[in-house]
């Protein structure tokens, strides 16, 4: 009798099993869901269509860069939702007229997902590749400057994630496009076209 209880809860266990397994495989919108939160999608969406971006790719930003918490800082100082650097924002606000801004501001999202989506439209435009920019947003316009003129020089190509020499940045950009992938299909109706 022992035996067959066993046997029958090592079955269940690896039905049990199977099923997480194809639930993390497929991820459904309402698993992606308890996973993948999305706050402010009419600020997200206002900002990425001002700047002619994919509402997904913005929530999928915000989701590696601060998992949408409103007032995160990193160690390296970067703030807010879409975690810009402080110098980073100045720039922006000189760059869009917004003589009246000052570093707290950053920890409103209106004005933290604005500016993030500003800048993220402007790596786009002037690298014309989403995952050239997305290296850019977190390696560095002068790092990506320098690969891309070293990728020149040495006559081979440099367009997508397996071009970037930092680790931490082609995990990054692999990072916000499977999240973006998440986002589009979890949210379809929120981040829509």
């Amino acid at each position: 009798m022992l035996k067959k209880i066993i046997l029958v809860l090592v079955i269940l266990l690896v039905l049990i099993a199977a099923g997480f397994t194809a639930v993390q495989m497929t991820m459904p919108g309402w698993y992606a869901r308890l996973w993948y939160p999305l706050d402010h999608a009419d600020l997200i969406n206002r900002s990425a269509s001002q700047n002619h971006l994919d509402p997904a790719l913005v929530a999928a930003v915000i989701f590696e860069e601060s998992g949408f918490e409103d007032g995160s800082r990193s160690n390296a100082g970067a703030i807010g939702l879409m975690q810009l650097m402080p110098a980073t924002a100045t720039w922006i606000a000189a760059k869009t007229g917004g003589a009246d801004f000052v570093m707290t501001d950053l920890k409103d999202p209106d004005v933290n997902i604005a500016y993030g989506c500003w800048y993220l439209g402007y790596l786009m435009e002037r690298y014309g590749n989403a995952e050239v920019a997305l290296a850019a947003y977190n390696g560095g316009t002068e790092n990506v400057d320098r690969w891309l003129a070293d990728a020149r020089s040495e006559n081979r190509p440099f367009s997508s994630v397996r071009d970037i020499p930092w680790a931490e940045t082609r995990e990054y950009v692999a990072r916000v496009d499977h999240t973006r992938e998440v986002y589009a299909g979890a949210y379809s109706s929120e981040l829509g076209p």
